[in-house]
């Protein structure tokens, strides 16, 4: 059983999609990744930073589920970090109507020593420089270092962001993204050049649409399983990559051929995630209905063709 640390936001959102409207809520990427991972039993440790408005009940929460918060540094005179968004109809576009970063503006993480030789790394999306300056504190490199990034920091840290992808395993980044990273627009071109700036394998989400995995000539791809209804999609990717860190580290099997499995877990609790507004579905998740919809995923995937 391994051990995974994860560094993000933990944040408050406000959410608005044409099936209603929030106050603020608990979001964040550290908490979409540790809710995620917590499904498989790891021993997860967050790294964030809050505000002294931040409930202690959000704390409490994620302790019971197994994640370490000691990790999360409480600015008692800040204020926590706040974005706010309204999805279009299609639930893949979005206005940011607020974006407040509050304590986030001046955090500099720091990793508790309990962590400092956890197997696998999860950086998520935060300027580069401050991705780095995790990696650093680590008492040797870890097995996995997995980062997720965005077009923000390609638009005003791109150096910054090619020095930090020298030391990384995997990017998880979406379409559009990966095309503006490579300038490319083939995604299967995009994959390439991103594998030359450092990472061995490239995870690029395409929403509704699944993902897609590449490493050197290797290539796989897991479809999203189609659903009736969705609510929120805010944490999805990061519930994604909570999922994909989640079982790699249980498992501490970092093969190509084990990223699929990985793949197709980080898709099916990201599934579940879009289901209600915020992270509500993740926090009563049950292993029955994991393990029920990791069986459609299967007969939804896997079939027999018939050469003729």
């Amino acid at each position: 059983m391994g051990k995974l640390l994860a560094v993000g936001t933990v944040a408050f959102d406000a959410i608005e999609t044409p099936f209603g409207k929030t106050d603020k809520i608990l979001g964040g990427s550290g908490t979409f990744v540790g809710l995620a991972a917590s499904q498989f039993g790891v021993e997860t440790g967050v790294v964030s930073v809050v505000g002294g408005d931040f409930p202690q009940s959000y704390l409490d929460m994620m302790q019971n589920k197994g994640i370490d918060t000691t990790g999360i540094e409480i600015v008692k005179d800040g204020k926590t970090f706040f974005w706010s968004g309204r999805y279009h109809n299609d639930m893949n576009s979005r206005d940011t109507l607020v974006t407040e970063l509050n304590v986030l503006e001046t955090f500099t993480p720091v990793v508790p020593d309990a962590f400092k030789d956890a197997e696998v790394v999860m950086l998520g999306n935060l300027h580069p420089l401050t991705q780095a300056s995790v990696l650093d504190q680590m008492n040797e490199r870890p097995k996995l270092v997995v980062l997720d990034t965005m077009n923000f920091w390609m638009d005003i840290a791109l150096s910054d962001l090619h020095e930090v992808l020298k030391r990384i395993d995997v990017i998880t980044i979406n379409d559009e993204e990966a095309r503006q990273l490579s300038g490319e627009y083939s995604l299967v071109n995009a994959a390439k050049k991103i594998h030359e700036m450092g990472p061995k394998y490239v995870v690029i989400k395409k929403g509704e649409h699944g993902a897609l995995l590449f490493n050197d000539d290797n290539m796989f791809f897991a479809p999203a399983l189609p659903l009736a209804e969705v609510y929120d999609p805010t944490g999805a990717g990061d519930t994604f990559a909570g999922g994909f860190c989640g079982y790699l580290s249980k498992t501490g099997n970092y093969s190509f051929e084990n990223m699929k499995n990985a793949i197709i877990y980080g898709s099916n609790l990201a599934s579940f995630c879009v289901e209600k507004f915020g992270t509500q579905r993740m926090e009563e998740l049950s292993k029955d209905e994991v393990q029920n919809r990791l069986e459609a995923f299967k007969k939804l995937t896997q079939f027999n063709i018939e050469l003729v």
